[in-house]
């Protein structure tokens, strides 16, 4: 009996034993564990506060986009609005892209950091102008004059007479991309003083072209056919400038592509009628095409409308 407990007592003191140490190895690890946690924490700020980590000039840029990019890592860094030097943790991607998209000639944007080397990584979207934009405002002259007073008056008649004549109209020249965005010509340019304007004209105001322009410009581009003016001035008849001749296609619908294709299938009236003895082509029902000519007598052009002749394109 007595030997039972001895071999117990034994265990038991072999086991307080074996706790203690795995408690203390237990210790040992966790204080180890901090240590080494707080001295990466520690080196991960150091090297945070270190002076390579700071934004300096536009070459720490790097812009990445298509081939139709033209704007460089120094226009871009102006647009950033960032103080020099900044740290590169303190700089907000977000912040920076939605800024950039803000731009008029910028469609998308994605900004995010590049540590080695220390930088930053801009990927753009440049929208890519397909038309300019004319917008014509009137402006109203008031004419003023003095009328002398009647005897015995003391002051003087004043008289104003509004002008609204066409002369007082004004044109603001924009940009259009493929979508209808509208972009000031002044300011694309600034940012891209080598890209060659485009040789479309469209004139009128956005809210009239907008619902119909990605429908018409598809149209347009995906012919062969020369287009150098669009004129949406008037709501009920869209005046086309073509290299076949003026071309009226009335109302602006969801006829456009069937109309411009009409219009593609028309490079033979050349052959049909003299270029110099057409008014118009008229495409208002694209499935009766129709020329509007000047008849002539004597040589003498006619010139009243009553007396132009519509001819209807057979074949078109």
């Amino acid at each position: 009996m007595a030997g039972i407990l001895s071999v117990s007592r034994t265990n038991l003191a072999q086991r307080r034993q074996k706790l203690r140490r795995q408690r203390q190895i237990k210790i040992i690890q966790a204080i180890w564990r901090t240590v080494a946690v707080t001295g990466m924490a520690s080196a991960l700020l150091w090297l945070a506060i270190q002076p390579m980590w700071v934004l300096k000039d536009s070459k720490q840029i790097v812009i990445k986009s298509d081939a139709k990019i033209e704007m460089t890592e120094k226009n871009i860094y102006s647009l950033l609005g960032l103080s020099s030097p900044q740290s590169l943790w303190r700089i907000e991607p977000s912040l920076i892209a939605d800024s950039l998209k803000k731009q008029p000639n910028i469609a998308q944007a994605t900004v995010s950091r590049r540590l080695f080397p220390p930088g930053l990584i801009i990927e753009i979207q440049e929208r890519v102008p397909v038309a300019i934009a004319q917008i014509r405002k009137k402006q109203t002259a008031t004419s003023c004059a003095v009328a002398p007073s009647a005897a015995g008056k003391s002051a003087d008649v004043k008289f104003c007479v509004q002008n609204n004549s066409a002369a007082n109209q004004q044109s603001e020249l924009g940009l259009l991309d493929a979508s209808g965005v509208w972009m000031p010509m002044a300011k694309y340019m600034s940012m891209n003083p080598q890209r060659k304007l485009p040789q479309m004209m469209v004139i009128g105001s956005p809210s009239q072209y907008r619902p119909f322009w990605t429908q018409l410009y598809e149209a347009i581009r995906q012919t062969s056919l020369k287009v150098t003016e669009i004129d949406f001035q008037d709501p009920t008849n869209l005046i086309l400038t073509t290299e076949l001749g003026i071309v009226h296609l009335g109302s602006p619908s969801n006829k456009l592509s069937e109309q411009i294709g009409v219009l593609e299938r028309m490079r033979h009236l050349g052959t049909q009628f003299n270029p110099s003895n057409m008014n118009y082509i008229d495409l208002k029902n694209p499935a009766i095409p129709l020329v509007q000519v000047n008849q002539k007598k004597s040589g003498l052009d006619i010139k009243k409308s009553a007396q132009l002749n519509t001819k209807p394109i057979l074949n078109p």
